[in-house]
């Protein structure tokens, strides 16, 4: 039994939840409501194996992380060790490694069957680019921090090229091309897919400030650490402000549309939170204070992926 929840602790099930979820949701509620044709179980069957691909590869890349980063997550997080500790060594590459081939092979059909080989291939660079934050980027100043949101962007991008859009440009759209409105569904994707980038790159920075003793020990050039804090801060509460101006802006439009319960949910649980934690994070100054806004964070996350759920209930 220990063994069963060191392993769900390895793999983060709670993160890989997050990004079944955020799928889920971006492709039956967001995807459904701007689709004009008819839905087949044949391409439901399909969005579920390239799901699965995405949780086999974060999960595989939270596992090479936590085997490389033993020795700092020793000073970190002393009693979360796991790797070495119950469960051994090789069983974790041995993990990752049928992980990381099986989330290649289930992109490999489904872009097979799909015709979007940009699966496979973005797919197998995220692989490649989990293991090479591991071993050097997470250890470099900014990096590692991008890498990671931009990966998880990308677990909202997957999906449109899956539902069948490309990378045309917008005014070169020819509309009869797709059972679905294409505009509409690529100005979404960009804005999910920013914010996912914005408040995981916030979150990031805030895990580095959490890390930096352990960091320091092991001469990481984390941006804390080569910045300062006050500096790592500022640069955070930039982008901070930037999500809040941004968010603002967009939920004006969905008011002005009739979209006033989104706007109402968005405001309550997602702008008005951030401001709270960019008020958290100008008075944090211990590891404790940047963990628990790392938290917050992670919450407005999830309050943001069930904005896909309004989709479902108005009409775009």
């Amino acid at each position: 039994m220990k063994l069963i929840v060191a392993f769900f602790k390895l793999i983060r099930w709670p993160n890989l939840f997050f990004i079944a979820l955020t799928q889920s949701l971006f492709y039956f509620c967001v995807f459904y409501s701007l689709s004009t044709g008819e839905t087949h179980a044949y391409r439901d069957t399909l969005f579920f194996l390239l799901m699965i691909s995405s949780v086999l590869i974060a999960a595989a890349g939270y596992i090479i992380n936590d085997y490389f980063d033993m020795q700092i997550d020793a000073v970190n997080k002393p009693g979360k060790l796991i790797v070495d500790k119950v469960i051994k060594r090789r069983w974790a590459i041995l993990l990752h490694g049928l992980f990381s081939m099986g989330g290649i092979v289930i992109s490999g059909y489904v872009s097979l069957h799909t015709g979007k080989w940009i699966i496979l291939i973005v797919n197998i660079c995220c692989v490649l680019l989990l293991w090479f934050y591991s071993t050097y980027f997470k250890k470099r100043l900014l990096a590692g921090n991008i890498i990671i949101s931009a990966l998880t962007a990308w677990v909202i991008i997957v999906v449109y090229f899956f539902a069948g859009a490309g990378l045309i440009d917008i005014n070169g759209w020819e509309q009869s091309q797709y059972p679905f409105d294409i505009r509409k569904f690529f100005k979404l994707t960009m804005l999910y897919a920013g914010f996912a980038f914005i408040v995981s790159l916030v979150r990031e920075v805030v895990k580095d400030l959490e890390d930096m003793e352990g960091d320091s020990k092991y001469n990481c050039k984390t941006m804390p650490i080569v910045w300062g804090i006050r500096a790592t801060k500022v640069f955070a509460a930039v982008w901070l402000v930037v999500c809040i101006a941004s968010l603002f802006i967009v939920q004006l439009y969905a008011w002005q549309s009739g979209w006033w319960m989104s706007a109402v949910f968005c405001i309550l649980f997602i702008i008005l939170p951030l401001v709270f934690i960019l008020q958290r994070l100008y008075k944090a100054n211990k590891s404790p204070d940047y963990h628990r806004i790392s938290i917050l964070i992670k919450l407005v996350m999830l309050s943001g992926i069930l904005t896909m759920i309004f989709f479902s209930v108005f009409s775009v």
